[in-house]
């Protein structure tokens, strides 16, 4: 038989930090059947053929998220814009982002990938700095968002920290469109003339570590149920079959 007299305060404080770790349990459960759900839809993507621009916009966009698309059309190389704060291979350095007027008359956003600081000025790598037309397959990105530690963009000195769609379309002379404005397409590993900018930066590793997140809060909320068991057993307020612990000699 089991008796527990709960002192106030510790019950008082244990019960809702014990309801919270399982709260958070269940939660990241739940957060790694939603991130399972996303990493099925980028592998089927990824193993899509590559649609064309007219068929990534007939639906939503982001329902083709990491997967491939064809398009044909010319670079606005006069319009580049520079990714800061990008790294490859320990090398510090920024991407480059081209608009891209399709046949149809559209502004597209094409990330072609990395280049060094160095390389900024467009003259420093004049090959790659293509004209005419071009047939491209990008991977399909969706709009960045700026979070509470990221840095600002500064538009007015080319200088991004997000790929802010809308506003990067609208420099390029782009026309705001809901769905054009949702997403930006990344290069491929194709090497570029002149060996830069180094396209294929897409990061598809994206990790699923809730399971071990929800262990890690249920092992807290059981490690919680030991110490306040432990206490009111110190305590003399736990009986097990007609035992309870003594208190010392001159204790109260």
């Amino acid at each position: 038989m089991f008796r527990l007299r709960p002192a106030f305060w510790p019950t008082v404080i244990s019960v809702p930090i014990f309801i919270l770790c399982m709260a958070l349990t269940a939660w990241q459960l739940e957060r790694r059947e939603w991130k399972w759900g996303i990493l099925d839809r980028i592998a089927a993507n990824q193993a899509a053929a590559p649609i064309t621009l007219d068929e990534l916009l007939k639906g939503d966009p982001m329902a083709h998220e990491y997967g491939r698309v064809k398009i044909s059309g010319t670079f606005l190389n006069d319009h580049e814009l520079y990714l800061a704060a990008r790294s490859l291979r320990d090398q510090v350095g920024m991407h480059v982002i081209t608009p891209v007027r399709t046949d149809e008359g559209q502004i597209v956003l094409f990330d072609r990938g990395w280049i060094p600081s160095a390389k900024k000025d467009p003259a420093t790598r004049a090959a790659s700095e293509i004209e005419g037309h071009v047939d491209l397959v990008g991977i399909v990105r969706r709009t960045q968002v700026q979070h509470y530690f990221t840095p600002a963009n500064h538009p007015e000195n080319n200088f991004w920290f997000t790929v802010d769609v809308p506003a990067m379309r609208k420099i390029a002379g782009g026309t705001p469109d809901p769905k054009l404005d949702s997403f930006f397409l990344d290069a491929d590993a194709t090497p570029n003339p002149g060996g830069v900018p180094i396209g294929g930066q897409t990061h598809l590793d994206i990790p699923n570590d809730h399971l071990q997140y929800a262990i890690t809060w249920f092992l807290i909320g059981l490690a919680l149920i030991g110490v306040y068991l432990a206490y009111h057993w110190e305590n003399g307020r736990i009986t097990v079959n007609g035992r309870t612990k003594a208190k010392p000699e001159g204790s109260a």
